[in-house]
C-alpha cells in the first residue's frame, strides 16, 4: 500500500496561521495564491513533519506568534503524525499500535518527494545515475560504457593513423617503370664480367680461325709435301668455320647505363616499395578500425540489453550515453509535464510505499501542462501537493495571509484566524 496524505493541520508555521486541507488522493491538489502569502509554508510543513528535523524551518514558528507551530496530519492508512507544544516534539500514532517515531516515518517517506525540486536540478548524469541505483544495474553498466569508451579511444587513435598512412601513400611519388627490388652493383658489373669473358673467348676463337686459315695456307704450298696433314687441317678447318658462324659477341652498353644509373633506379624501388608498404599499413589499419567499430555496436547493444530487461519506473524512460531520456528526449528537451512524470516516477520507484510527490513554483507551466500532470496522477494512482502564483480555477485552494479561502472574493473578505474552504 503506498503511502498518501488525508489530512492535514497546520498553525503557526512560517507565514501559515491556520490552515486544513483534504488533499486530492489520486491526482494533482494545487496551492494558489499570491506572493508570500503562505503557499510554500504548507509544503515547507508538511516535509517536516514528515521528513524529520533536518526540514525543520530555520525561524519555524510564525513571527508575531506567541503559539507554537502546530502540525497534523493524517494518512491514509490511519497513521497520525503530529508536531506540537515548545520543542515541537514528533508523535506518531499507529492505529495497528506499532512504534517507532521518525523511523517508522522513514519506512514510507522517500527523501526526494520532499524535496522534488533536487532532483529535477540534478544534472542530467546524475539522474541518469540516480535512475541507475534504482534498477540496479548502475556497475554493469558502467563497466560496459568504460568498455566502450577504451575501445573508442583505440578507434580514435588508430582512425587518425589509418587516415595518415593513406594521405601518406597518395603523397608518394611511384615509378611503374622501376624493378620491384633495389639493383646490386655488384649483381651488375659481375653479368659484365661474364659477358666480357665470353667475348673474350669468342675473340680467342676467332683468332684461333685466323691461325688455322694460315696454316691451310701454308699447307697448300706444302700441299705435296703435307698432303695427309693437308686432310687434317682441312677437316679441322670445317669445323672451326661451323663453330665461327654461330659465334655473336653481346653488347654491355645497358650494362654500363645500369650500372652508371644504379642509384638512380634505386630511388625509384624504394619510392614504390615506400608506397607499397604505406598502402599496406593503411589497408591494415583500416581493418583495425573496422574490427573495433563492430565491438563498439556490440558494446551498445549489451548496454541496450541490459536497460531492457531492468524494471524501469516508466515506459519509454532509458539511458543513452550516459544520460537520462524519455521517449528518446534528454532532459532538457523534455516538456515541462515530461519532467515531472519522469521525476514522480524515480521517486514512487525509490520507495513504492511513498505515494505522494511535493512540488512548488508550478505557474511556470501553462494550464494545459498542469491538466496532462495531473490525469498522468491520476492514471498512476499518485498523490501531488503543488503551489502556484495564481488564485484561478486550476488552483483546488487559495491561501492569503496564512489561511485558506475558498475564492479570491471570499479571501478578501478574511479579516480573523478562521478556517476557511477546505476544513475537515
Amino acid at each position: 500500500m503506498s503511502m498518501k496524505i488525508n489530512k492535514l493541520e497546520i498553525e503557526n508555521v512560517k507565514r501559515v496561521k491556520a490552515v486544513k486541507i483534504e488533499p486530492t488522493a489520486n491526482g494533482l491538489t494545487v496551492i494558489g495564491g499570491r506572493n508570500g502569502q503562505g503557499k510554500t509554508s504548507v509544503l515547507d510543513s508538511i516535509a517536516w513533519a514528515l521528513g524529520g528535523e533536518k526540514y525543520r524551518p530555520s525561524q519555524a514558528q510564525r513571527d508575531g506568534s506567541v503559539i507554537p507551530p502546530s502540525l497534523h496530519i493524517v494518512m491514509n492508512n490511519g497513521l497520525v503524525v503530529e508536531r506540537k507544544g515548545k520543542n515541537s516534539d514528533l508523535k506518531v500514532i499507529d492505529p495497528n499500535g506499532q512504534k517507532g517515531g521518525q523511523q517508522l516515518l522513514n519506512e514510507f517517506v522517500e527523501q526526494l518527494a520532499l524535496d522534488l525540486p533536487r532532483f529535477m536540478q540534478s544534472s542530467n548524469k546524475e539522474k541518469a545515475q540516480a535512475l541507475l541505483q534504482i534498477i540496479g544495474v548502475g556497475a554493469q553498466l558502467a563497466e560496459l560504457e568504460r568498455q566502450e569508451m577504451e575501445i573508442y579511444n583505440r578507434r580514435h587513435a588508430i582512425g587518425q593513423i589509418a587516415d595518415q598512412k593513406k594521405k601518406f601513400a597518395k603523397e608518394q611519388l611511384y615509378y611503374p617503370d622501376a624493378p620491384k627490388e633495389p639493383v646490386s652493383a655488384s649483381d651488375l658489373i659481375k653479368q659484365q664480367q661474364d659477358v666480357l669473358a665470353k667475348n673474350g673467348e669468342n675473340q680467342r676463337k676467332r683468332q684461333n680461325l685466323s691461325f688455322l686459315e694460315g696454316q691451310a695456307a701454308d699447307i697448300q704450298r706444302k700441299l705435296d709435301e703435307l698432303l695427309e696433314k693437308q686432310k687434317t687441317v682441312l677437316v679441322d678447318l670445317e669445323i672451326a668455320g661451323k663453330s665461327a658462324l654461330d659465334l655473336h659477341d653481346e653488347s654491355t652498353e645497358e650494362l654500363e647505363r645500369n650500372i652508371a644509373n644504379i642509384e638512380e633506379i634505386n630511388v625509384k624501388v624504394r619510392a614504390n616499395l615506400d608506397k607499397d608498404k604505406a598502402e599496406q599499413d593503411a589497408q591494415d589499419y583500416e581493418g583495425q578500425y573496422n574490427t573495433l567499430t563492430a565491438d563498439i555496436n556490440d558494446v551498445r547493444e549489451k548496454k541496450m540489453d541490459l536497460l531492457k530487461d531492468a524494471q524501469l519506473p516508466l515506459p519509454g524512460l532509458s539511458i543513452e550515453d550516459g544520460e537520462l531520456t524519455y521517449n528518446g528526449f534528454k532532459w532538457d528537451n523534455m516538456s515541462g509535464s515530461d519532467q515531472l512524470k519522469v521525476s514522480t516516477a524515480i521517486v514512487r520507484k525509490l520507495n513504492p510505499k511513498c505515494g505522494f510527490v511535493l512540488l512548488d513554483k508550478l505557474e511556470q507551466m501553462d494550464l494545459d501542462t498542469l491538466q496532462e500532470f495531473g490525469r498522468w496522477l491520476e492514471q498512476e494512482g499518485l498523490q501531488a501537493i503543488a503551489t502556484r502564483v495564481s488564485t484561478g480555477d486550476e488552483c483546488e485552494i487559495i491561501i492569503e495571509d496564512g489561511y485558506v479561502t475558498g475564492t479570491t472574493e471570499e479571501s478578501s473578505e478574511a479579516q480573523q484566524p478562521s478556517w476557511k474552504a477546505g476544513e475537515f
